[in-house]
């Protein structure tokens, strides 16, 4: 079993914790542990105390250092409707040390500054109320144990300018967080949606026809004996029914299946902007046919995706473009660019447009970000598109 594996055995994540949200967002649900990297003071602060590492302090931080750390891991991983109270332990310890341990004063900022990780301070005005009355007691337990003024200020002011800042990061965090649940919620009923026009869309189709074809078959079957020819043409009729029905069947499902290009860009706009990356898209009015539109769609997720997860780009680019009887689809981004691996998505896409007699390129110069192009002759692709396919015989 790996590190972190043994750390989740040993504090299992609360489904609404800071570790278990990093880990639901793909990172590593310890990443907060680098903070750590500032309890570097816990072990600087006796270089200018006069007593310096007596054996007292060695003591003190065997025992208080080890509790501060099951304490920090414990916020990480505690619900966050209990986080405060684990907050105000790390307070409390540090605020108890004072008299023997100036240390201490570390544990003390950390306290405050991960109050904010709690539920129950939603509040910036509440959780300032709150910094301000701890940097008050500490101030003042600080001077009543004679503590030089120049030690106390920068406590105070560093509590104070950290503690706001974390505020305001853990609360973003948590507008993004609800954000985007706002957005799954909308694509799940907009999914329902389509499924339930679907249903009524078949309902519509097929209802009509097959209630036809029935009353048609056993007008055929009742002929049969008595008017045979009567009877052969209501089994034509029939058959010519089902035909049409089926064309009809294979012209809706060909319209589920499309992706359209309009969706597709709005997506990917809502996916790169989660990431920090802008994109813009300008689109010639020019009505595709559906697969050429799929295959266009499709190009643009999986450009978009690759953007998403390895250009580091900070601008993308859309544009479709319908000139001299072709369509150009060109995607561009100001990334790191370099040369692409062959897995990126780049073998379906070329296949795809391929397929509709057009070709793919890619551009990717270190440093200048990737453009990728399609372009499809339009009546190439209506050609390929109303090419009649034979069915398979029984």
């Amino acid at each position: 079993m790996n590190s972190t594996g043994l750390l989740e055995r040993w504090f299992p994540l609360a489904p609404d914790s800071s570790a278990a949200f990093r880990k639901m967002h793909g990172k590593s649900p310890w990443f907060d542990m680098i903070h750590l990297l500032w309890t570097a003071w816990v072990f600087v602060t006796p270089v200018f105390s006069p007593v310096g590492y007596d054996r007292r302090w060695w003591l003190l931080t065997l025992l208080s250092y080890p509790l501060f750390l099951w304490l920090y891991t414990k916020i990480l991983t505690v619900s966050r409707r209990a986080v405060h109270g684990y907050a105000l332990c790390i307070v409390a310890l540090g605020l108890g040390l004072m008299p023997w341990y100036p240390s201490g004063l570390t544990y003390f900022v950390f306290g405050c500054v991960l109050l904010p990780h709690s539920e129950r301070l939603r509040s910036l005005w509440t959780y300032l109320i709150v910094l301000l009355l701890l940097d008050a007691l500490v101030l003042a337990e600080g001077l009543w144990l004679g503590y030089p003024w120049p030690a106390m200020v920068p406590i105070l002011v560093v509590t104070l300018v950290v503690g706001i800042v974390s505020y305001v990061e853990y609360d973003v965090a948590r507008k993004d967080a609800a954000l985007k649940l706002s957005h799954d919620e909308v694509r799940r009923l907009a999914a329902l949606a389509e499924r339930e026009r679907i249903g009524r869309d078949l309902h519509d189709l097929l209802g009509h026809t097959l209630s036809l074809v029935a009353l048609k078959s056993e007008l055929a079957g009742k002929l049969l004996s008595s008017d045979p020819r009567a009877a052969r043409g209501e089994i034509d009729e029939v058959a010519r029914v089902a035909r049409d029905a089926l064309s009809q069947v294979r012209r809706a499902v060909s319209g589920i299946r499309a992706a359209g290009l309009a969706a597709e860009l709005a997506s990917a706009r809502l996916l790169l902007e989660t990431d920090g990356v802008h994109l813009d898209y300008e689109l010639d009015p020019v009505n595709l046919p559906p697969e050429l539109e799929t295959a266009l769609a499709l190009c643009v997720r999986e450009a978009v995706t690759n953007i998403q997860r390895h250009a580091r780009a900070g601008r993308a680019t859309v544009t479709l473009r319908l000139s001299a009887g072709q369509v150009a689809l060109a995607i561009s981004d100001d990334g790191r660019g370099g040369a692409l691996e062959p897995g990126n998505g780049l073998s379906g896409m070329r296949e795809r447009i391929e397929a509709l007699g057009g070709t793919l390129t890619v551009e990717s110069v270190p440093g200048r970000g990737t453009r990728l192009q399609a372009i499809v002759p339009l009546a190439h692709a209506e050609a390929a598109l109303t090419e009649p396919q034979t069915l398979p015989q029984p």
